[in-house]
């Protein structure tokens, strides 16, 4: 009599995911009503990590929600006039610039100094204005 001997290696645990219920567009941000949790795949699998936060690219319905698929929503649009500052130490300046791509909160973003047309990238404050320099 043979005895047939097989060796179980464990299997990795599939857990539940995130799929988007329908289309969403890129810079449409994501509500309840637009995720859902189905079994098994990889990506996010609680709906708090991803609603209220902004489609990067287009998510199609019934995919999987990945990390690079979403971010924070943007705070400043693409030529939006906003609101430069630069401390050091006591000294504190503010000036208008123009943004060059859209930004959500602490993200980097190129602003165009409007006074000398020089271009500098800072960080998104939750007020909307551009920090360059030092950050605190």
């Amino acid at each position: 009599m043979r005895w047939l001997f097989l060796a179980l290696a464990p299997l990795p645990a599939l857990a539940d995911t995130l799929v988007t219920t329908r289309t969403i567009r890129a810079q449409e941000v994501l509500t309840e009503a637009d995720v859902a949790l189905v079994p098994g795949g990889m990506g996010f699998d609680d709906p708090l990590q991803v609603i209220g936060m902004e489609a990067r690219v287009a998510i199609y319905a019934n995919r999987p929600i990945r990390p690079a698929d979403i971010g924070p929503p943007a705070l400043i649009d693409r030529n939006q006039v906003v609101t430069v500052g630069f401390s050091s130490g006591p000294l504190r300046i503010l000036t208008e610039g123009r943004a060059l791509e859209r930004a959500g909160l602490g993200e980097p973003v190129r602003v165009m100094n409007l006074a000398s047309r020089t271009t500098v990238t800072g960080r998104v404050r939750a007020d909307g204005i551009v920090i360059v320099g030092p950050q605190p």
